[in-house]
């Protein structure tokens, strides 16, 4: 099986995933009073998908008929190209196109390869598409650890990464989990301005900036002015403030690459946009989860 598990690792390196690791397909043991509590606690706000399918966020088996295997992937998007100064911010996945499309893309084709090289292998691809926990499945995998911030850090490369999942009913051998390297660091809870992060690895999502500019359909609390430190969608600043982040390097992924003349909108073009212009420059990005109505109200909320 270690045999397997080397091919499948080459072949998620030529596809361009960054990370590969390998985890045993069970029950989430640990996450389970976790969750509960969070969702008890209204940490999810307004995202009430979250409640959903509580058991099959716990058991990928529920998932998939025999699952065996949980194969995590971490794809880098980091990049040291940015906005121009004044200009409402967007997180950096969402320069280039939607990520869900190029991962869900190269996830279909690793099945594709596991099916040709070892047989009939029954398997599902999973990019934010249904109930999995991919930090802890990352973590289970021996990708990272999560950090105090609730994102997992990989030792060698930071933050900054999609994760992604297949799940399939191949025996492989788990690899190693590796240990919690935050230390005493608190850069990231220090930094929140809306103060999301309520205790190390506690994270409330309602009052996370990405969770506003994103996730709320309502309009913003009034409470969060000048809060926003000009964020318009998504946020980056716990990752952005993370000492291990000083690791990271720019991804080399074409299709993450940001759209033609995006960076170079400075605050008047952003607020002058129409909806046209929208969706022509955002047609296939991560901002059309916002929408055009969702964009406008955030960039007006910062006046």
């Amino acid at each position: 099986m270690s045999h397997y598990k080397q091919i499948i690792k080459l072949e998620a390196q030529r596809l361009g995933f960054s990370y590969c690791g390998f985890a045993k397909a069970e029950f989430l043991e640990d996450e389970a009073p976790r969750l509960e509590k969070w969702l008890n606690q209204n940490r999810h706000g307004e995202m009430s998908y979250m409640e959903n399918y509580f058991d099959k966020r716990l058991d990928p088996r529920l998932l998939v008929d025999g699952a065996k295997t949980v194969i995590s992937l971490l794809l880098n998007y980091y990049t040291d190209a940015s906005q121009i100064d004044g200009a409402p911010k967007i997180s950096k996945y969402a320069y280039g196109k939607d990520y869900h499309y190029v991962i869900k893309n190269k996830l279909k084709s690793l099945l594709s390869f596991i099916r040709d090289s070892i047989g009939d292998i029954n398997g599902r691809v999973f990019v934010d598409s249904a109930p999995v926990l991919d930090k802890a499945w990352a973590k289970k995998s021996g990708l990272g650890w999560v950090g105090k911030n609730s994102n997992i850090i990989n030792k060698k490369s930071g933050s900054f990464f999609f994760i992604a999942e297949l799940i399939i009913d191949l025996d492989i051998e788990p690899d190693n989990q590796i240990n919690d390297y935050c230390g005493t660091c608190t850069k990231c809870i220090d930094a929140c301005p809306t103060d999301a992060i309520l205790e190390p690895y506690v994270v409330d999502g309602s009052k996370c900036i990405s969770y506003f500019t994103i996730e709320l359909k309502d309009s913003i609390p009034d409470e969060m002015k000048g809060k926003m430190n000009d964020w318009v969608f998504g946020c980056d600043i716990c990752q952005d403030v993370c000492p291990w982040n000083r690791r990271s390097i720019s991804h080399k992924e074409k299709d993450f690459l940001p759209k033609d003349g995006m960076l170079e909108m400075d605050k008047r073009d952003w607020e002058e946009m129409t909806e046209e212009v929208f969706k022509k420059v955002f047609k296939d990005s991560a901002l059309k989860r916002a929408k055009y109505k969702g964009l406008k109200r955030n960039i007006e909320f910062l006046k």
